[in-house]
């Protein structure tokens, strides 16, 4: 313990005793993902310090508001027992050459924070490959894999030589690795021998009431509707959108695009008078939106990257009481349940969706989709999380 006083609002240190810091490979003003949903539900174990990716000085320039946003040293209370740092870092934190300068700002940040909570961190989670482990003198190293990132290099626009020596540095400096893939905890298990899977979840409480939403006042298409929320990104088979639009079903798109994705083409689909692409929407708004469509689609490119992931998606809209189509992908045949529909192949997908689109629905098979979803809940697998770190679960 450095005797620094906590900023105001934290309380005492003992408040902090036992602290997670959570190194997530997404801001906390990012879209409510995997590390967010996590890190909130922990806190109900223990308190946590999430730690955002290193944002660039240069920000502190070009948005006169960032100094209000990150205040004393980027260290700020944004709810019960759940702090957020916010790391500066020099500019082209992302460029090879300036990478190591991000992480070791990034590290004494960190010791600083929790230094200033009380410095009794039980454990460092990581949610990627940076180098971050021994930061906060932690008690347990756990390596969080939301994603195969060496799969995904090409993706993320990394070398991916450089990326199959930050894995095998990450697993040997890891004390636990949880993975949402049982793929990745096949490939890792000659290199660790504490490896745990637990799925990505949803959360059923954020689309209970999609029926009694507003009604949004910006979708023009007819009705039934099919819908994909969510990241615009080359991970999705275009063709599939394409497809079902060549055989005239409705297809609203909700979420931002990527830099990666074929924005030409994308345009051309958007185009199309059955297709409305409305952008980002706030995660409280998808409730309306979701009421607004009868299916919800997962139409991922078959790839490795794809293969080793578990889509958010698959699950929300089941717990929004929609029907789903979905590529076939490990994740969806683990779920192993008739309310989900597989399609065996891309040709296969668009006139699945146009089948579901046209069939009757049972009364009752809303209530058996969120049924489902609540057995796959966030608050579940962070239980699983805080038992396999050992936290008390009440």
């Amino acid at each position: 313990m450095t005797g620094a006083a906590l900023p105001p609002g934290f309380g005492q240190p003992s408040d902090w005793a036992g602290l997670i810091v959570y190194c997530a490979g997404m801001a906390w003003d990012g879209p409510t993902g995997t590390d967010k949903q996590m890190a909130m539900r922990l806190t109900r174990n223990a308190p946590v310090l999430y730690v955002d990716p290193p944002v660039s000085v240069l920000a502190q320039v070009r948005r006169r508001d960032f100094s209000q946003l990150v205040p004393d040293h980027g260290l700020r209370l944004v709810g019960d027992r759940l702090a957020r740092l916010t790391p500066l870092a020099p500019p082209g934190v992302s460029r090879p050459g300036l990478r190591q300068l991000a992480l070791q700002s990034s590290r004494r940040s960190m010791r600083r924070a929790a230094d200033r909570l009380g410095g009794d961190v039980e454990a460092v989670v990581v949610a990627s490959l940076d180098d971050l482990f021994g930061a906060c003198g932690e008690r347990q190293r756990v390596l969080y894999a939301t994603d195969d990132y060496v799969a995904g290099a090409e993706l993320m626009g990394v070398n991916r030589s450089w990326l199959v020596g930050r894995e095998a540095a990450q697993l040997a400096s890891a004390t636990t690795v949880i993975t949402i893939s049982h793929g990745l905890a096949e490939r890792w298990g000659e290199q660790h021998a504490r490896i745990h899977v637990i799925p990505n979840g949803c959360d059923v409480d954020a689309y209970s009431d999609r029926v009694t939403s507003p009604v949004p006042a910006d979708v023009r298409l007819a009705h039934p509707i099919a819908g994909l929320m969510g990241h615009i990104s080359d991970r999705l088979d275009l063709s599939v959108l394409e497809a079902i639009a060549d055989q005239g079903d409705s297809l609203l798109l909700i979420g931002p695009t990527t830099p990666a994705l074929d924005h030409e083409r994308f345009g051309r689909l958007t185009a199309r008078p059955t297709v409305q692409w409305l952008g980002a929407k706030a995660y409280s708004e998808l409730p309306s939106y979701l009421q607004q469509i009868k299916l919800g689609i997962t139409p991922y490119v078959n790839n490795d990257f794809n293969r080793m992931s578990f889509p958010l998606k698959t699950l929300e809209y089941l717990a929004a009481g929609l029907g789903v189509v979905t590529t076939d992908l490990p994740a969806a045949r683990w779920l192993d349940t008739d309310l989900i529909a597989i399609a065996s192949s891309a040709t296969s997908f668009a006139p699945t969706v146009h089948a579901a689109l046209s069939r009757d629905e049972p009364p009752d098979i809303a209530d058996r989709r969120r049924a489902f979803a609540a057995r796959h809940s966030w608050d579940s697998r962070a239980r699983d999380f805080a038992q396999i770190l050992g936290l008390h679960v009440g």
